[in-house]
């Protein structure tokens, strides 16, 4: 993917707007269906070919790297670096000056701001995410929403109600290459989150410390937040 952005504003973003990764727990708003998606008539429906493919191919794709522009809700425009590796793992170091990080290391998810030394944390089985970091991308089952093929785009949206509620998660590959280009988390309340992401290299090698979650520092930032 390489196709060229204009400059990130420098704003950070907030904590409601990192939530939208899908770090939001289950709430009692509908789940919305985007407008032009066809809607799976059930868990058997039968899923096109070519969309579990897709899936198949990006289940392959056992770490890669990137650039990403995240845009929330307000439609605040903000970005960085990540770095992802399956099962499980996943990295977002945010520009500015805030210094955001978001890090999952398969069992958790922690926000960390550090100017201002918070911390949040959250079990990955509980947010959307987890179908992203899936080691298998699995489109059987009651999971797939909705799947729409055109001649540029495949869209698959996943939700799992039982396990995060209301929250969902769409994801948009090039049905040429197979890439996956971006993806938004939809909270409970109805509200996006898009992530688009860029220069992504496959098949890279990580530190050992990439996805490290220091859960006693955790805990003493968030007892004395309390």
């Amino acid at each position: 993917m390489k196709n060229d952005l204009s400059a990130l504003s420098d704003l950070a973003p907030t904590r409601r707007q990192l939530l939208g990764f899908g770090l939001v727990m289950a709430g009692a708003a509908a789940l919305n269906v985007v407008p032009g998606f066809e809607l799976l008539a059930s868990a058997q429906a039968a899923v096109p070919a070519a969309a579990q493919k897709i899936a198949d191919h990006f289940s392959a794709v056992k770490s890669m790297s990137g650039e990403f522009v995240q845009f929330a809700p307000n439609n605040q425009q903000t970005g960085g670096k990540f770095f992802l590796e399956r099962p499980g793992k996943i990295r977002f170091n945010y520009d500015g000056s805030s210094n955001f990080r978001v890090i999952s290391d398969g069992k958790s998810v922690v926000i960390l701001n550090k100017k201002l030394n918070t911390s949040d944390l959250y079990p990955l089985s509980k947010t959307p995410l987890k179908l992203l970091l899936d080691d298998h991308i699995d489109l059987s089952g009651g999971r797939v929403k909705n799947i729409k093929e055109e001649s540029d785009l495949t869209t698959i949206q996943l939700a799992d109600k039982s396990v995060f509620g209301n929250s969902k998660i769409t994801m948009m590959f090039d049905p040429k290459t197979y890439e996956l280009r971006q993806w938004t988390i939809t909270d409970a309340q109805g509200k996006d989150t898009t992530v688009m992401i860029y220069n992504v290299k496959e098949g890279v090698s990580f530190a050992a410390d990439t996805f490290a979650i220091d859960y006693t520092a955790n805990r003493e930032l968030n007892t004395k937040t309390r």
